[in-house]
């Protein structure tokens, strides 16, 4: 639907670049280093057999990097605006690949030609998955507005239009997961929908005379504000990529990249903290000393501050309405989440103790 506005936006967030447009480089460069020509430094996206498979793919095109594997572009232009549009034209007639440059790959609107190509049939579930639509949560908020009282407890409303069309049984898990889930369909059908439809826009000239639908404007603006369709709120705490990259792409809590690719600012924020896939805990990252692996809970805080808090109480923060000096030179918290203070009080038992055998202390 709105795709291509999303993957605009993105561009912003994730290739502000220190250099013109204008910048030129020798086409000997640009034929031994291809999109390193500019980007040499760039931390490699993963390890191992996933980063081979990636580099091969792109060794016909004098990418050594693999960057045109996943954001497509040009990697034998000399030129910023060159490199930063379309795709080598062999790679177009090949078909099943990125279509044009791509800043974040990730992005659900486009996954099924990057992530897709490697990953088959996520950027679909994904697309289907509660944390995209969020039909459940516009469901409880329409039926408490007098919003859909016809419909009474069906999940009609998503964030986009969407069809189920391979059926109710999951396409993975195990067997005793899809056979509990066929049951639970059956036995609550109208919490299992073939189809769900865009919440409608809202003409608020008329919510005086119909006031019950702030609701829909209010679920737009605010409780469906965060979600892997978009980016979410760009601001302390809350910065985060879209679609695969909402919690496969570690950002920090300022949103300031901190690795070694030289055309990214490090001041403004709103980039990766890394250039790196972060997945299950096999796949380890070493950054200022610090080794780390798995999806951070910070991730998961991103969108999950909001509602009943369950982001922040997890470690053990609750908010904290006094304003009392914070550090040594008397200021107060900055912001987080939009929230202007927090305290600890005591963290989640899952966050305190060893949760299985050879996990490390605290966490999932």
């Amino acid at each position: 639907m709105k795709a291509k506005l999303f993957i605009l936006f993105s561009f912003f967030i994730f290739t502000s670049s220190v250099f013109a447009d204008d910048e030129v480089i020798s086409e000997n460069l640009e034929k031994g280093k291809g999109c390193l020509s500019c980007h040499e430094g760039i931390e490699p996206f993963s390890d191992g057999g996933m980063m081979a498979a990636i580099k091969a793919l792109a060794k016909p095109f004098n990418d050594p990097g693999g960057c045109i594997v996943c954001h497509g572009g040009r990697p034998t232009a000399t030129t910023v605006e060159e490199a930063h549009s379309g795709v080598p034209e062999k790679m177009t007639k090949q078909g099943g690949g990125p279509e044009d440059f791509y800043p974040d790959p990730g992005s659900i609107w486009i996954a099924d030609k990057t992530c897709g190509i490697c990953h088959q049939g996520y950027a679909e579930r994904l697309k289907k998955a509660l944390m995209t639509t969020e039909a459940g949560k516009l469901q409880g908020n329409f039926w408490t507005w007098g919003l859909q009282n016809e419909l009474k407890y069906k999940a009609h409303y998503g964030n986009y239009d969407i069809k189920d069309d391979d059926g109710l049984k999951p396409a993975i898990g195990s067997d005793a997961y899809k056979d509990y889930m066929l049951k639970l369909a059956k036995a609550n059908p109208d919490q299992f929908p073939k189809k769900l439809v865009q919440v409608p826009e809202v003409d608020i000239e008329k919510i005086p005379e119909h006031p019950n639908l702030a609701g829909m404007t209010y679920s737009r603006q605010q409780c469906q504000r965060c979600h892997t369709g978009v980016t979410g709120h760009q601001r302390r705490g809350d910065f985060r990529g879209a679609g695969c990259s909402s919690c496969h792409v570690p950002y920090g809590i300022e949103g300031f990249y901190e690795g070694n690719d030289p055309t990214i600012n490090k001041e403004e924020p709103g980039h990766p903290m890394l250039h790196r896939l972060i997945g299950s805990r096999k796949t380890k990252t070493k950054h200022n000393g610090v080794e780390f692996s798995g999806i951070p809970s910070e991730t998961c805080r991103t969108c999950h501050n909001r509602g009943k808090r369950i982001g922040v109480s997890y470690p053990g923060m609750m908010e904290f309405p006094y304003g009392s000096p914070y550090d040594e030179k008397g200021k107060t918290q900055p912001r987080l989440h939009g929230r202007p203070g927090y305290t600890y009080i005591k963290d989640d038992l899952h966050h305190q103790i060893e949760s299985r055998p050879g996990n490390p202390a605290g966490g999932l």
